[in-house]
């Protein structure tokens, strides 16, 4: 008998542009970049220099505080520039491609012939180990701690979101291959949560806790199902995992290379023909979208509407998304923009209900930043059992005390993302959220 999550609390927005379910190989980039400003809280040490050769899956650098996380190319190729920022800040590690790739070879075997050490050392000296982060804190895991369970979520629940259950239709061995190797992580559950509304082939999935969702966004979110199974008291961890990274693992632990092709989706309204592309993660795809969108006036974003980053003017795809989505940038100001109820591409929230209209939401921001007002604006979508504005004001402050019985480990800032879409104090609460987290870990180690 499946487990099930039910919420009622959230919100389904209704975008235009959802992909069609085809998939088409996009062309391989010149040069692809990484960078680690991805990988939050990492402390980067360089293991190349400029002009040297790399292979896939040879490191690139590591952290400086746990020196085997190890973050490796994607392709093989010449190392043709580190981009520096302030204070020597490593932004950009730019690899211009070889016509082929050339792949580091690593001594693999079937998962369930090796044990725990054994499958994290190889995850690591790959760079796969990258695509595991814990809660709390929402950073990549530790390989020394000992998680009490693992999440995966197939159910992308927001805005435009993937259908995973048709991007890894082809990938399904290589997708249990890599739950078998979780499952010899972690001495509890690994669980998959997978859209209750539908049937796909994650339900024939055996010796497995399945969760079937059910509700509006983000009842997808990895939290919503970690508040009702798994609850996280002081000292836990829990580790979460991607589905598209899943399948990395398995096709690892079959091929011996480190391979990160992704089938994406391509959606929003700006793009004339919406659809999957399979492509790597890093890739420049500044030639790649040219004669894919309508015109020029757009936000480019490497994710979701609701989370993304803003990859309009760098056009690459970052290393944990699995979407590009294209809006309208929305360059015309709207008298009274302030009020959102006014705003005839929100009315899904703010005219009494929701709406099954298909929504053209651009990137304008309609309003600058103001006070919170306590109208519970924000709980009406917020399904876990917090006080999202008393959380907010509490890590505006730093409190750590607070945060802490206010259920800041509880929380990712992807789980707030919908209070930055519906509310009128435009305050960035996935920003104040993740300051709040940093507090928090240096706070409690």
């Amino acid at each position: 008998m499946h487990k099930q999550v039910k919420i009622s609390k959230g919100l389904d927005i209704n975008l235009k542009g959802k992909p069609a379910l085809k998939i088409a190989e996009a062309p391989r980039s010149s040069k692809y970049v990484v960078k680690p400003t991805e990988f939050y809280g990492i402390n980067p040490r360089l293991s190349v220099k400029v002009g040297d050769h790399v292979e896939a899956g040879q490191p690139l650098f590591y952290h400086k505080y746990i020196d085997k996380i190890k973050f490796t190319s994607p392709v093989s190729g010449t190392v043709e520039d580190i981009i520096r920022g302030e204070r020597r800040k490593i932004l950009k590690i730019v690899i211009k491609a070889d016509a082929e790739d050339t792949y580091k070879s690593f001594k693999v075997s079937n998962p369930e012939q090796l044990d725990k050490t054994q499958i994290l050392d190889l995850l690591l000296e790959s760079g796969l180990f990258a695509t595991i982060k814990q809660r709390p804190y929402d950073l990549i895991a530790n390989p020394d701690d000992n998680p009490k369970a693992i999440f995966v979520s197939t159910y992308d629940s927001a805005p435009l979101g993937v259908d995973y259950a048709f991007a890894l239709k082809n990938k399904m061995k290589a997708f249990e291959n890599g739950l078998k190797a979780l499952k010899k992580l972690t001495e509890g559950k690994v669980y998959l949560i997978v859209n209750g509304e539908t049937a796909s082939d994650f339900d024939k999935l055996n010796d497995i806790e399945i969760v079937k969702a059910f509700g509006p966004h983000p009842v997808g979110n990895v939290s919503v199902s970690i508040e009702k199974f798994e609850p996280i008291n002081k000292g836990d961890r829990i580790w979460t995992v991607n589905p598209a990274d899943v399948a990395l693992i398995g096709d690892f632990f079959e091929t011996g290379r480190y391979n990160p092709t992704r089938n994406i989706a391509l959606a929003g309204s700006k793009v004339k023909a919406p659809m999957y592309y399979t492509i790597k993660a890093g890739a420049d795809m500044t030639d790649f979208l040219k004669d894919k969108l309508v015109d020029d006036d757009v936000r480019i974003i490497s994710g979701n509407v609701l989370t993304g980053a803003n990859i309009t003017k760098d056009k690459i795809l970052n290393f944990y998304d699995n979407e590009v989505t294209v809006i309208p940038l929305g360059k015309k100001s709207r008298f009274l923009g302030w009020m959102p109820f006014l705003a005839e591409n929100r009315k899904s929230f703010y005219n009494f209900g929701f709406t099954k209209k298909q929504l053209d939401i651009d990137a304008n921001m309609y309003g600058e930043e103001r006070a919170f007002v306590m109208n519970e604006e924000l709980e009406s979508v917020m399904p876990l059992d917090i006080y999202p504005v008393h959380l907010l004001k509490a890590a505006l402050l730093g409190d750590v005390e607070k945060m802490e019985q206010l259920g800041i480990l509880e929380v990712a800032p992807e789980d707030f993302a919908l209070l930055d879409y519906i509310s009128s104090s435009k305050i960035d609460t996935q920003e104040l959220i993740r300051k709040g987290l940093d507090i928090m870990q240096v706070e409690m180690g």
